[in-house]
């Protein structure tokens, strides 16, 4: 039998991981335990050092990520998540013999209203048919198996609520175990509500289309939300979600034609249309498709596309206010890997440039923005806008402001 792992996500816990390290080894004395470190500004990585867990220092990124991290730290077979503030003996969740176990508290604990509980509860229900108690327990046992299954797992606090989603969609077979456990509550004050908003929030966006980013962090894809700032471009925004929601491996306009009927090739014949019934031009068709298509393939690392959209706005000194506020809400969670643009996303702030691009540009200097853009795009076919971007010092330090290492 593989050897079990205990991963604990901690933040700023410096007064109870140490107590919560010693109980996890004496309850699991052939057990590595590790605590994933989400940005902690406290002693916390050096208390849980010095209480004989191995411990993944990480930038501040949100829970799931977290987890999603320090997982791939850890050796492979069983594992055990819990909180770094749970009090009580996880021993019977070990003991299951089933792929996820969730520990189902014997007792109420908390001072909430009890609402982030009964939205992730219908969240549940919604997706998979099925009622579980305890859809936000932190306390999990994952067959080897399940594991591999269930991660990478979603970001933030919807974590144990799409973990469930996926266990069951995915026919593992899961129990709750009821066990009397413990943990610091959150009371009904100011930060109490605010970390239950934010709770909410996370739940909404992971049980939604999700992706993996470069890292292989599984974020929630929000792009579509371009839709509500500039509605005019929502026909683009459904392109590229139904890319984001189906799309094979390919990348490019090679790979796109090549593969036959796909999202993809969709997109590259849709967009063209779409732009061409709008403008009422080739050329403009052609301007706004380049545009969509560029910004689409800058969207590889956490706030690039945004980044272009925001300095493209600025050069043109004209952008949707709507589009525009969507991009500045926006910019922080994707550059924290918060969230993702996605297909959606990019393709249709991309479409917002090329139709303003359209209005301001005629004759000749529309030729030179249209041919512009089809460099841009040759390179990223042949070898990708970010190799340019990071091999050009001054673009390099424009892509990395404000991303986490």
């Amino acid at each position: 039998m593989s050897e079990l792992t205990v991963l604990v996500a901690a933040r700023d816990e410096e007064t109870t991981i140490r107590a919560t390290v010693e109980r996890l080894l004496t309850e699991f004395p052939d057990a590595e335990v590790v605590v994933a470190d989400d940005g902690s500004r406290d002693g916390t990585a050096l208390a849980a050092e010095a209480a004989g867990a191995r411990v993944v220092r990480l930038p501040r990124r949100g829970k799931g990520q977290a987890l999603t991290l320090a997982e791939r730290e850890c050796h492979g077979g069983p594992l055990l998540l819990c909180d770094a503030d749970v009090e009580g003996d996880l021993r019977p969740l070990a003991e299951s013999g089933v792929d996820l176990a969730i520990a189902r508290f014997a007792r109420r604990v908390g001072g909430g209203l009890g609402v982030a509980k009964g939205v992730a509860r219908a969240l549940v229900r919604a997706r998979t048919g099925r009622r579980v108690e305890e859809p936000l327990s932190g306390q999990r046992y994952l067959s080897g198996s399940a594991r591999t299954t269930l991660f990478p797992v979603a970001a933030g606090f919807g974590v144990e609520t799409r973990m469930t989603i996926d266990a069951l969609r995915a026919g593992l077979d899961v129990r709750e175990v009821e066990l009397d456990l413990g943990h610091r509550a959150t009371v009904r004050d100011l930060a109490g509500f605010v970390h239950r908003g934010r709770q909410l929030l996370d739940l909404v966006l992971a049980v939604g289309p999700t992706a993996l980013n470069f890292r292989g962090l599984r974020l929630p894809l929000v792009g579509s939300i371009v839709a509500v700032g500039a509605p005019g471009v929502a026909p683009v925004v459904a392109l590229g979600l139904a890319d984001d929601l189906w799309s094979g491996p390919e990348r490019g306009f090679r790979a796109h034609l090549g593969a036959g009927a796909t999202t993809g090739t969709l997109k590259l014949v849709g967009i063209p249309l779409w732009a061409l019934w709008r403008t009422r031009s080739l050329s403009g068709a052609v301007l706004v498709a380049l545009s969509a298509n560029v910004l689409n393939q800058l969207d590889t690392r956490p706030g690039r596309a945004l980044k272009a959209f925001l300095l493209g706005s600025l050069v043109l000194r004209s952008a949707p206010r709507g589009a525009l506020a969507v991009a500045v809400l926006l910019a922080p969670y994707d550059h924290r890997e918060m969230t993702m643009l996605g297909d959606a996303g990019s393709n249709a702030l991309g479409a917002v440039l090329g139709l303003r691009s359209v209005r301001r540009l005629s004759g000749p200097r529309r030729i030179g923005a249209i041919g512009a853009l089809a460099v841009l795009t040759v390179v990223a076919d042949r070898r990708s806008l970010g190799e340019l971007i990071e091999s050009t010092p001054g673009l390099r330090a424009l892509d990395a402001l404000g991303r986490h290492p």
